[in-house]
C-alpha cells in the first residue's frame, strides 16, 4: 500500500508546467538541446545561485502539427506524454542533484508517425539520462 506522500508524488500541477511565452521564448533561443528519437529535450539550467526557484523543472510538452493534422492525434500524443512523465517523475528527478535540475524543459516530438505509450515510456527515460550525462 502506497502512502499519501507516495502518491502525491506522482502529480504534475499547474505550477510544474511551462506555460510563460517569455520563459518558453529563451528556452527555444537559449536552450540547450539533447536528441532521443522520437523525442527532442530543450532545457535550460537554473541560473547560478538561485535558491528562491521551486524544486521541479517546469515542463512543456510539443507535438508537431506539420506531421500530425489532426488535434486528435496531437492531443492523444501529449496525453501519453505527460503521463509517461508523470508516471516517472520521481525517479527522472532523482537522477539529477538538485543543484543541477533545470529550471525549464521542452519535450519536443519529432517522429511522424504514432509511437506506442510503453515505447514513449522508455525513450523518455532514455533522453533523461541522456541529460543528466550533458549536465
Amino acid at each position: 500500500m502506497e502512502t499519501t506522500q507516495d502518491f502525491s508524488s506522482q502529480k504534475f500541477p499547474k505550477q510544474e508546467r511551462l506555460t510563460s511565452k517569455k520563459t518558453i521564448e529563451e528556452l527555444f533561443s537559449k536552450g540547450s538541446s539533447v536528441f532521443v528519437y522520437p523525442f527532442r529535450l530543450l532545457y535550460l539550467p537554473k541560473p547560478f545561485g538561485s535558491s528562491h526557484l521551486p524544486s521541479h523543472p517546469q515542463v512543456l510538452f510539443s507535438v508537431s502539427k506539420k506531421h500530425f493534422k489532426k488535434a486528435v492525434d496531437r492531443n492523444l500524443i501529449k496525453r501519453r506524454m505527460r503521463e509517461a512523465y508523470r508516471l516517472n517523475k520521481r525517479e527522472l528527478l532523482q537522477a539529477i542533484p538538485t543543484h543541477q535540475l533545470p529550471a525549464s524543459v521542452a519535450l519536443i516530438y519529432i517522429a511522424k508517425e504514432k509511437i506506442d505509450f510503453a515505447t514513449l515510456q522508455k525513450k523518455l527515460k532514455t533522453i533523461w539520462l541522456r541529460l543528466v550525462n550533458n549536465a
